[in-house]
């Protein structure tokens, strides 16, 4: 191999590596900027549109405030039809669980739940947690200042019927 072909290739696997240092580097950036808008969004209001809900259950108005990610917003957008019923029954003696009649968008995540989650399943079932749980799951958002013992209490054992509205 003569010197100027040892040269050229040299020069072209180094433009290679260029070209795939800057793609990889954009990349990269745009993974970090989504990132940050998705924790940012988790954490705030979606456009300034109302976050909260109230879950009502046996006579008792609880108040929630969701998380922003897409699977809460078309909740937001289906309660502006008017209030969503569902039945729930018990399951594992820690969650409520009953079926929405319709799916939702999934975010899931593998995530632990505390009491007062409140939680996507499988795109269209709504999960109230009064005790911990780990798995991939969506997360709504939180019934607000209630302890695990007080959720238990309202929810009472086995099936319940609760209804979601706007706040």
């Amino acid at each position: 191999m003569n010197k100027i072909t040892f040269i050229l290739i040299l020069l072209f696997v180094c433009l290679v590596l260029l070209i795939y240092f800057i793609i990889n580097n954009k990349t990269n950036d745009s993974f970090i900027q989504e990132q940050t808008n998705n924790n940012s969004l988790e954490n705030s209001e979606s456009n300034g549109e109302n976050m909260n809900i109230n879950i009502t259950v046996n006579d008792k108005v609880l108040s929630a405030t969701l998380v922003d990610n897409s699977s809460s917003r078309a909740l937001i957008e289906k309660l502006k039809d008017g209030d969503i019923t569902i039945d729930t029954e018990d399951y594992g003696n820690f969650e409520k669980v009953g079926p929405l009649g319709f799916s939702l968008p999934r975010n899931d995540k593998y995530i632990t739940t505390s009491p007062g989650d409140i939680i996507l399943y499988q795109g269209s079932m709504i999960t109230i947690y009064y005790d911990k749980n780990s798995w991939n799951f969506t997360k709504l958002g939180k019934i607000d200042n209630i302890s695990s013992q007080e959720l238990k209490d309202i929810l009472g054992d086995g099936d319940v019927t609760i209804t979601i509205s706007l706040n």
